[in-house]
């Protein structure tokens, strides 16, 4: 038996953060965000006015950082707690989604610890205070649509992604004029980020009919729009946005791999965005899982149109293009040319390899992977150098 829930409503559009201002069911609202982005495109001004159009008394928590910390999470907490809002607002990137997200938790059941929440699943029924609206302002997480929220352990520096259905939003909203005002490099970054999480939940483990026909055509739209994307071309910047919320949608449901174990845990270590650690990472996380999934990511490659007739030609195609596309967005292939020193690398590399194997994103991996093959994969994406798996 699986299961596959996504948010009741999902409204896209231009303009289309103007759907709060319908909400006159809820009394207050919360506005979860992060820096200063929101307010200065004047969208957190938008959702705040909206909010009072339908009658709501509004509450702004501002400064969410990016990769909230579990410290962030509960000052949130307590801000809800005091304020009491039946309605909580996410607006802005992953960061502040994903934030918003355990502040809610912690909102409801006061009584829990962050370690009650860690495992996955582990999550009591939310709802009986508040429903939950998120709005993404960058084309990649997806936190909008998903069961997912990852909050870093400041003192550990280690990322945990909460998993829980219970923390899928009620309603997203994509509205278009938003990612617009995304810079160059958070682009390409967010924009691997969605390519990985469609690639990963089309080979994940639980994987379905449904949750691969989202994957595949995500998939389709970002390999064939996300350079335009990054070049400014606006409807190719629509696409991905729409397109990273069907990845969400797959991956929520079928879930990932590990490509977001090693992600989590390097992004946290060595201070690189989450999706440039996916745009590294990837090429040796197919290579090492074509070895027991070959036939799925030739598939992959087929629907790309990429040249091969076998199944192993067909991979290799994949991975080249992958690399690629990488080229084609300015991101180096290796974490050494993104700046992390060798000496730096060796003092944590045994760290990342065994907390990787923990991340629960590994569970659902389509080939079973060990310490050392965590290791493996991770030197490859260190050095930049191919090997036999």
């Amino acid at each position: 038996m699986s299961r596959f829930t996504i948010p009741r409503d999902i409204f896209i559009g231009n303009g289309a953060i103007d759907e709060l201002s319908k909400l006159t069911q809820y009394k207050k609202a919360i506005i979860v965000t992060g820096g200063h982005s929101m307010r200065k495109g004047g969208f957190l001004q938008k959702a705040e006015d909206a909010c009072k159009k339908a009658g709501m008394e509004t509450k702004l928590f501002e400064g969410v950082m990016p990769d909230p910390t579990i410290e962030c999470v509960l000052d949130g907490a307590k801000a809800m707690q005091e304020f009491e809002p039946d309605l909580i607002v996410a607006i802005g990137g992953g960061s502040p989604l994903d934030a918003a997200k355990a502040m809610w938790v912690f909102y409801e059941h006061p009584e829990l610890t962050f370690q009650d929440i860690i495992d996955p699943f582990s999550i009591p029924r939310l709802r009986t205070k508040a429903d939950f609206v998120a709005i993404p302002s960058t084309s990649g997480t997806a936190s909008e649509v998903t069961a997912f929220s990852v909050i870093t352990d400041e003192k550990t520096k280690v990322k945990y992604p909460l998993a829980d259905y219970e923390i899928t939003p009620d309603i997203a909203i994509l509205d278009m004029d938003i990612p617009l005002t995304m810079p160059v490099s958070l682009t390409a970054d967010t924009g691997m980020d969605a390519l990985t999480h469609a690639i990963e939940a089309y080979v994940a483990s639980n994987h379905s009919y449904i949750s691969d026909a989202l994957a595949i055509h995500a998939i389709q739209i970002i390999y064939e729009s996300l350079f335009a994307s990054v070049q400014g071309n606006a409807e190719a910047r629509a696409r991905i946005h729409i397109a990273q919320c069907m990845a969400g949608m797959a991956f929520s449901n079928a879930l990932l791999g590990i490509c977001h174990s090693l992600a989590h845990k390097t992004g946290a270590q060595f201070d690189i965005p989450h999706g440039r650690c996916n745009a590294i990472l990837l090429p040796y996380v197919i290579e090492f899982n074509a070895v027991s999934e070959r036939e799925r990511y030739a598939n992959i490659g087929r629907s790309l149109g990429l040249p091969g007739q076998t199944d192993r030609q067909q991979v290799n195609s994949l991975v080249e293009a992958v690399e690629k596309l990488n080229r084609q967005l300015g991101i180096k292939q290796s974490y050494k040319e993104n700046g992390v020193s060798e000496a730096d690398y060796m003092k944590v590399a045994d760290f990342i390899a065994k907390e990787a194997v923990a991340d629960p994103c590994t569970a659902s991996n389509p080939r079973e992977t060990s310490v050392e093959d965590m290791r493996k994969i991770l030197d490859c994406a260190f050095f930049g150098k191919d090997v036999e798996f």
